[in-house]
């Protein structure tokens, strides 16, 4: 009767683990006030088997608003633009892509739709199209300043890392780098997808964003949590770290 109780035991946690593992969080889409008028909202999707955390951010300009990427989760895009014309009275006038994998690029068709300005590299434009992913609209070049109305911001290219066409971008007055992706949040433990990655030119670039941009107050990883601002140096760390 014990063995029998024990392995019924067993199969309770066993399920409990799964179903947990399984179930998206709620709510599915967070929306956390960085500083000023700095937003970060976080969606959520499956990665394997366990629901990941992916951020992007909004910035509030007195002529609209600009978004950084898009929700992972696909059912969340109507609810973002929403929750932002509800908060803040303001459209989105602006989205920028920071590379061409889905959490990055899969709304910006629906923005399309929507009348919003896309935005990306001609590197991501070109990755999207040759995943069969609809790219942004419109594409620059070069590293190059949106100047925005209040809120001017600075795209960068360091070169490849966690994805080759990867970019970041700095808003020098409120020192916040978002950095997509391409950096690591101090939580992170691994360097997470390495299906586009260039682990080997990756240090470089890091250290190029760091000799750009010293002494951000904020930066925010693509994926977990942004309290901490050394990302940039953990993920150097992680990277060192690596065995392939």
């Amino acid at each position: 009767m014990k063995n029998i109780t024990t392995l019924l035991a067993i199969i309770t946690s066993l399920l409990t683990l799964h179903l947990h593992a399984q179930t998206p969080p709620e709510p599915k889409l967070k929306i956390t006030h960085l500083t000023g008028d700095f937003y970060v909202y976080t969606t959520y999707n499956l990665y394997g088997k366990n629901y990941v955390p992916s951020n992007s951010m909004y910035v509030v300009t007195n002529k609209g608003v600009i978004m950084i990427d898009v929700p992972w989760d696909t059912t969340q895009y109507q609810p973002l633009l929403d929750s932002i014309k509800a908060r803040h009275h303001k459209d989105v006038v602006l989205c920028i892509s920071t590379h061409f994998h889905e959490d990055r690029t899969g709304g910006l068709s629906f923005l399309q739709r929507k009348g919003i300005p896309t935005w990306s590299t001609q590197q991501t434009w070109t990755l999207c199209r040759q995943h069969n992913i609809p790219p942004a609209v419109f594409r620059f070049k070069q590293d190059t300043t949106f100047n925005i109305s209040n809120h001017p911001f600075q795209v960068f290219y360091p070169g490849p890392g966690h994805a080759p066409d990867n970019i970041v971008i700095w808003f020098d007055k409120e020192k916040v780098l978002y950095g997509g992706c391409f950096v690591k949040s101090t939580e992170a433990t691994g360097l997470g997808n390495l299906s586009d990655a260039n682990v080997q030119a990756w240090p470089t670039s890091v250290r190029k964003v760091m000799n750009k941009f010293p002494n951000p107050h904020y930066v925010i990883p693509g994926h977990d949590g942004w309290q901490d601002n050394r990302s940039l140096q953990h993920t150097l760390q992680l990277l060192k770290d690596h065995k392939p």
